[in-house]
Parts: C-alpha cells; sequence; structure tokens
C-alpha cells in the first residue's frame, strides 16, 4: 500500500520530509519497514528472467534494489524537487559514482576551487589516472569558467557553501556558464540540504548528497545520494548496479526517520550558528568569522537569495598573538569541554576540527594556500546545544 501522491506538488518541504516515499507492506506499518535481506524470490523463472531484464519492475537483489532504500530514494527526491534519485554508500562515492558513470577518459571537469579535500583527492589523484583532468576556478570567477571551458568539458562541479569557508557560489551563474559550454552543473548541497537550498531550481542539473550529514543528522550512519532528471540518474545507477557503492537498508531506514526532522533541526542549528558567529564577531582573540549569515560575509546578499537561512557551519581564524597560528588553533581546539573535536558535521552535537590538518591535511600546502585554508583558521558545525554553553566552552579555548 503507498502513499497517495496525487497532492503531492502542493505539500510543503515539512510534509513530503515525513511523508513522502513510504510504501506500506501487507501489514500496514506506519513506520517505515526495514527489509533486511540480501536478495528477493521470485513467483516463477519467468518473473526472474523479466526482474533481471528490466521488464518486470520489481525487487532483485539488495546490491541495486530494496524497498528501504527505494523509499529513502523517494523521499529525498521529493525533498530536492528531482524526478530521480539513487543513493551511495557514502558522499564520496556518490561523486565517485556520478564521475564514472558520466564521463570517458580524456574528457575534463571544472570545479570551483574551495571544495572537500577528499574530493578534491579524488579529482586529483584517483580521475586524473584515468584519463580524467580537472581545472580549478575560484567561486566568483564566471569568466574564469567559461575561458576553462574545452570542447572535452562534461561536468562542472561546485560545493555552495564551501567547506570550510563557507563561500556562496551564484549556483544560476555557474549553471548559465556551465550550459553555455555544453557541460551540466553538479552541486553538492552537502551544507545546506534541501531544508535550506534546492540547487535544481537554481539551474543545476544533479545535486550530490553525503547523506551522512544533515540527512541522518545524528551522526549515526554513512550514506550518499545522486539526485536529478531521470535520464542522468539512471546511468549513475547503472554503474551502482554494476560496482556495487550501495546504501545498506538500515542506513536508509536510519537516513529516512533522520529526513523527518531535517526541516526543525536546520532551522534552529542555523539559528543557533548566527548566534555563535555574531558572538565570536565581537571577540578579541578572532580575527575573521566566515558565515553567510552575518552582513561582513563577501557573499552575504547572494546567500540570503539563494538560502533559507545561513545554514549551521562557520569558521574563524584564530589571532596568534605572538605564537604560532597552528599552536593557538590547537589550544582552543584542546581546552573545549563540550565540543566535539571530530571533522565530522551535521550532527545534533557540535562539533569543532582544524581543517588544515584533518578535513584538507592531504591536499598540498599550496592548494591549501590557494583555498585561503590558514593554520588558524577553525570549523565550527554548529548543533542543538544551548548557545550560551558553547559560547562558553569556546570562551575557555580563546581566554587559553
Amino acid at each position: 500500500m503507498s502513499t497517495d501522491f496525487s497532492d503531492a506538488p502542493a505539500w510543503s518541504i515539512d510534509t513530503l520530509a515525513v511523508r513522502a516515499g513510504q510504501v506500506r507492506s501487507q501489514f500496514n506499518e506506519h513506520s517505515e519497514a526495514l527489509y533486511l535481506t540480501s536478495s528477493f524470490v521470485f513467483d516463477s523463472a519467468a518473473q526472474a528472467a523479466a526482474r533481471f531484464s528490466g521488464a518486470e519492475e520489481g525487487n532483485v537483489y539488495a546490491r541495486f534494489t530494496n524497498p528501504t532504500v527505494t523509499m529513502m530514494q523517494e523521499r529525498l527526491a521529493a525533498l530536492e524537487g528531482a524526478e530521480s534519485c539513487v543513493a551511495t554508500a557514502t558522499g564520496m562515492a556518490a561523486i565517485l559514482s556520478t564521475v564514472m558513470a558520466l564521463m570517458n577518459a580524456g574528457e575534463h571537469i571544472i570545479s570551483s576551487r574551495s571544495i572537500f579535500g577528499a574530493t578534491q583527492q579524488m579529482f586529483g589523484n584517483i580521475f586524473s589516472r584515468f584519463g580524467v583532468e580537472t581545472t580549478y576556478v575560484d567561486a566568483g570567477d564566471i569568466a574564469g569558467v567559461r575561458a576553462a571551458m574545452r570542447p572535452t568539458t562534461r561536468l562542472v562541479f561546485i560545493e555552495t557553501p564551501s567547506n570550510p569557508l563557507t563561500e556562496v557560489l551564484d549556483i544560476v551563474a555557474w549553471a548559465e556558464a556551465a550550459h553555455a559550454g555544453g557541460a551540466l552543473l553538479v552541486v553538492d548541497n552537502c551544507f545546506c540540504s534541501p531544508a535550506l537550498q534546492r540547487p535544481l531550481e537554481l539551474g543545476a542539473d544533479l545535486v550530490i548528497h553525503s547523506a551522512t550529514k544533515y540527512l541522518d543528522g545524528q551522526g549515526r550512519v554513512l550514506g550518499g545520494a545522486v539526485c536529478g532528471p531521470k535520464v542522468h540518474v539512471d546511468e549513475v545507477f547503472k554503474f551502482l548496479r554494476t560496482a556495487g557503492p550501495t546504501l545498506s537498508p538500515f542506513n536508509a531506514w536510519i537516513i529516512l526517520k533522520g529526513l523527518e526532522t531535517l526541516s526543525i533541526r536546520m532551522q534552529a542549528q542555523s539559528a543557533n550558528a548566527l548566534t555563535l558567529a555574531q558572538w565570536l564577531e565581537a571577540q578579541p582573540q578572532v580575527a575573521r568569522v566566515y558565515y553567510p549569515g552575518l552582513p561582513s560575509h563577501p557573499q552575504h546578499a547572494l546567500a540570503m537569495r539563494q538560502q533559507a537561512s545561513g545554514g549551521a557551519i562557520l569558521s574563524f581564524e584564530v589571532r596568534p598573538g605572538q605564537g604560532d597560528a597552528r599552536e593557538a588553533a590547537w589550544r582552543v581546539v584542546d581546552h573545549c569541554h563540550l565540543l566535539s573535536i571530530t571533522a565530522n558535521l551535521g550532527d545534533t552535537k557540535t562539533t569543532i576540527t582544524h581543517p588544515a590538518t584533518t578535513t584538507h591535511g592531504r591536499i598540498s600546502p599550496e592548494a591549501r594556500q590557494a583555498s585561503g585554508i590558514g593554520e588558524g583558521l577553525l570549523r565550527i558545525a554548529v548543533g542543538l546545544e544551548s548557545p550560551v554553553d558553547i559560547q562558553a566552552d569556546l570562551a575557555r579555548g580563546l581566554a587559553a
């Protein structure tokens, strides 16, 4: 028994997050069922053949079909306003699957310069070995995107807001530049989630998620997803079916439960982040705060047009005083008793990390410098604790 979607286009995102995609079994359960099985039994040899060939819809093998995963995919597609979605084991698996499905050796990617360190590693150290070259362009350099276009450019990849400096990229402008060059625009929407930003409505062709982050929301499981038009997502699905970077049913079930509270969490965490960012700007030990919700952010006006709020991620630079910038930043981290010292984000628990030695530690010092990631930079993913307690914890570190 399926949820009636006859009026789904009229539903708000809050309703879609709770109701979209659910299919009930013969037991008519209220909460989505968790199907823990590796394979599915067929009524006949003919049905098995029809399922394997695709002539008949239905579940075949959990590497590429599972009812719980399908429900999660349909719910996320509804939230992003996408025609289709395919779930993957992690966010990095989503990027891997997209490039492997849509590109060939000898073709070219254009990427915004400020992206997650592991994404840079994948572009520079893995795809390059298979003849896929990447050109990096600064966030606001749309002319540079057009100049970097080649006849072999197939994908333009951006992350907005960026990790960790929260640069906000103009999705409409990047989409126009990509399409003028015959390329697809892929947007990593991890920092905002569809609760705050829907890139497909702004011209993007595909949206990438690390579902590990806000879609789960409580730091429990790994997951990823690719959302967009069926014609492109079907190609990603074909790669996943064969290569197997698959989301487990259990993780899909956890993410389904996380999506139910996505909007209310993002609203509360964004409000906490704005409060913290305003407080940090007033601290003498802080040289600069990077948060799109602040008027001091270079792309504040763009962020307020493109996003529902500033989001829940901020970064700030610690003044080194008379000492070393890294030492000063580490001292702040080490004196925090409440904040979790971990590189993960999107959790209900506030986390703090030193990007230069964690998330972006494997890229070259030159690449970090080009991306503006200095030794005094700290990134905070703001959770649901009291802002007063978060401030008190950071004040201890700043005082040190």
